[in-house]
């Protein structure tokens, strides 16, 4: 488990980069998804060649992990273009209803009802969301697109969960990326004819803040993520994705000055979101301690 949350914390600083890169990329949110998805694919196929570790898998798991591939293409488009249409910090602070999502969706995909606790902890990071809606109104399109972006990944999440033990995370991430890829390549004429735009190659900056989201931010946190959820639960590592703001807000601070476009209704509903992480951690922590508890009582 310790190995697990170090897994899991190294892809979440990782990620925290991703919003801030995202912002720097010239490109329009479906070109820099192209490109992300591109560069990942090739380089963790690159990886598995190498080191001999390539897997084979059934057109059953092809089909469960291409449709993954979609889902994934899709919370990037949105997610990058929640960023472009407001800013990093509204777009990433309301990304953190992802745990509300997944605190619904993830029993229902079992079959149970969701937790009465998880359910009031995502509705208190949601309730730290609308106040941030309702001071931020002029960045109403990228809280909205920041909110479907966060629904898809929680979806997404939750399908990698029921394969990771199947298939090895290298090899799910490789199928993942690559047939997500190949599918955007095939929306690109339709893509391009909404927004009236066209291919473009990138500027040498871009170039390199694209290697560095494509393989640093996706390739190597994107199969680290994978091999978290093989001991972790899918709420925990979503709630847990609620620190990414963090990383997220300090760097836009520092980088794009992005606090004197913010004002303090936006902290006070940041705040609210981060209670529900903190509160979290510590529930967790109690029901781990009861757990030990019962097995050295079982023990004696």
């Amino acid at each position: 488990m310790r190995k697990a949350f170090l897994q899991m914390h190294i892809a979440i600083v990782l990620w925290g980069f991703t919003a801030i890169l995202g912002k720097a990329i010239q490109l329009d949110e479906g070109l820099l998804v192209w490109y992300r998805m591109f560069i990942s694919a090739a380089a963790i196929g690159i990886y598995l060649v190498a080191k001999n570790r390539f897997e084979k898998i059934s057109w059953k798991q092809l089909g469960h992990l291409s449709l993954i591939g979609f889902i994934i293409t899709l919370h990037w488009i949105t997610f990058y273009g929640a960023i472009k249409a407001s800013n990093v910090s509204v777009a990433i602070v309301c990304f953190s209803s992802l745990s509300l999502f997944t605190s619904i969706l993830e029993p229902l995909s079992k079959k149970k009802r969701p937790k009465r606790t998880e359910l009031l902890l995502s509705l208190i990071a949601m309730l730290g969301i609308y106040y941030i809606f309702s001071v931020q109104q002029l960045y109403y399109k990228g809280i909205l697109l920041s909110l479907v972006s966060a629904l898809l990944a929680a979806i997404f999440s939750i399908m990698n969960k029921n394969i990771s033990n199947k298939v090895n995370p290298g090899t799910i991430t490789f199928y993942e990326l690559g047939t997500g890829f190949l599918l955007l390549t095939l929306l690109l004429p339709l893509w391009f004819t909404i927004h009236q735009s066209s291919f473009q190659l990138p500027s040498t900056m871009d170039l390199i803040y694209l290697l560095i989201l494509g393989i640093l931010c996706t390739t190597v946190a994107f199969t680290l993520s994978l091999y978290a959820l093989q001991k972790i639960d899918t709420f925990t590592m979503n709630l847990s994705l609620n620190l990414e703001p963090i990383y997220s807000i300090v760097l836009a601070i520092i980088i794009f000055k992005e606090h004197e476009l913010l004002g303090i209704q936006f902290y006070i509903g940041s705040l609210i979101i981060f209670s529900s992480i903190v509160v979290h951690g510590l529930l967790l922590m109690k029901e781990r301690l009861r757990r030990v508890g019962v097995m050295l009582v079982v023990r004696c």
